[in-house]
């Protein structure tokens, strides 16, 4: 077992992250920018190290500090959470050529799935359907798009290959556009991402985000732990997430895990994952691979009852799988709402001091969450400060139990996202089940 790691990372996924640990009996190393001094898991952890001032190029983006981190404090592993460095292949690759473990896949596969271009083949040959496009970067000639473009049909959408996160593309509704978007998408690239490589697809107008989350361990083992329904999403970043997903049947399921499973195997995938597609009409499609644990994460522990950071821990120490795939079984349905520190009205971030926390409780309410009275949320980072988490029997018991927990929670202070999560509760359409992921920004006039 790995005997002491350090967490490269902070907030709520840090402190997740911790808590395993110290149930696995392994010792913990938490690093913090300045802005984080006072962050729960720093506070709870066995050692702490400061590596920069706040900003996060000069603090959680700073690998010789994570690195100088693990070596005076004698860890053995990284474990780099998600978001910052967490699917950065270079990142991951200096930390085992100093002599440490990274928690997550190697290098190599994570470059591959890093490239959307790469990702995509990849998945072709593991027989996991795509969408129709390009079938790899577009080239510098304009006829040879066009006719590409014209093969796919309109709409289609241009990708870069070093994108994610929503950035980084551009739907074209005619040939008119194509050309421009094209070299647009290509300079967006460059200067976002230090890659102008760029791809085509089509482009799906009413589709579901579902996402199926995968185990490989090093002994060739791999299993599917079901389905994530993402769908409710503002400007490509997720604001409520589910398992199962509504109307995705045990046939279904069982189909898609096995794709995936043997995907992993054939890649030589390590660690825990996240397979995205986009749904619709009943049919999927590869979008990426997240080579990371996921913020919603919570919701597949829910309905499965296995730890995956616990998993996570246990792969990177070499570890068997401790579950085999008929050990699987999804029982329930679970629902996660992303609690922010922005205006609900406008989404601005809103950071501050909270004056007052009362976390909910009952049954089936599970908090994750970093936050405490008088904490400071600092105008540094992401706004997420917490994920509300409802567990049921049934879908509709998860629904209820989850507008209870909203009506409990107190966060004074600061303005919360807290009140469009009411909102949704009772949306009609989100009680029905199966938005596409465009629902949710025509709600809001976005």
């Amino acid at each position: 077992m790995l005997k002491k790691i350090v967490i490269a990372n902070r907030g709520e996924i840090a402190l997740r992250i911790l808590r395993a640990c110290h149930e696995m009996g392994i010792k913990t190393v938490a690093v913090y920018s300045t802005a984080d001094r006072d962050l729960k898991h720093v506070l709870l952890a066995d050692e702490s190290v400061c590596i920069g001032p706040p900003p996060s190029t000069d603090s959680y983006l700073n690998v010789p500090a994570l690195i100088s981190a693990a070596e005076v404090t004698d860890a053995v592993a990284i474990h780099p959470g998600y978001g910052f460095l967490s699917e950065n292949a270079d990142f991951a690759e200096r930390v085992e050529q100093s002599g440490f473990i990274f928690i997550g896949p190697k290098a190599d596969t994570i470059r591959a799935m890093g490239d959307k271009v790469s990702a995509i083949e990849a998945m072709k040959k593991a027989g996991i359907p795509c969408v129709p496009g390009s079938d790899g970067p577009l080239g510098e000639d304009d006829k040879t798009n066009m006719e590409i473009a014209s093969r796919i049909g309109y709409p289609i959408i241009i990708k870069a290959a070093g994108g994610g996160g929503g950035r980084g593309m551009r739907v074209v509704h005619s040939e008119a556009n194509l050309l421009s978007a094209i070299s647009l998408t290509r300079s967006e690239a460059a200067a976002n991402f230090g890659n102008n490589m760029v791809y085509m697809e089509k482009y799906l107008e009413t589709p579901r985000h579902i996402e199926f989350q995968v185990l490989a361990d090093t002994h060739g083992n791999a299993i599917c732990l079901g389905e994530r329904d993402c769908s409710m999403q503002r400007r490509h970043q997720k604001v409520i997430e589910e398992a199962p997903a509504p109307g995705i049947t045990e046939e279904i399921r069982q189909r898609m895990g096995e794709l995936c499973a043997k995907a992993c195997i054939d890649i030589g995938y390590r660690g825990v994952g996240t397979f995205e597609f986009l749904y619709e009409n009943g049919n999927f499609y590869f979008i990426e691979m997240n080579t990371r644990v996921q913020v919603e994460h919570p919701v597949t522990e829910e309905i499965t009852g296995v730890d995956i950071i616990r998993e996570q821990l246990l792969i990177a120490a070499g570890e068997s799988l401790s579950y085999r795939q008929q050990d699987i079984k999804i029982q329930g349905h679970a629902i996660e709402c992303r609690i922010n520190a922005e205006d609900p009205n406008n989404f601005m971030p809103c950071p501050g001091t909270i004056e007052e926390f009362h976390a909910p409780g009952g049954p089936g309410i599970r908090m994750d969450t970093h936050i405490y009275n008088k904490y400071r949320v600092p105008p540094n980072y992401d706004s997420m400060i917490g994920k509300l988490i409802a567990y049921g029997h049934t879908r509709d018991s998860a629904i209820r139990r989850m507008r209870m927990a909203l009506s409990e929670i107190v966060i004074e202070g600061i303005k919360t996202n807290i009140p469009l999560h009411c909102d949704l509760l009772d949306d009609s359409a989100f009680q029905a089940g199966g938005t596409n992921i465009h629902y949710l920004e025509k709600k809001l006039g976005l």
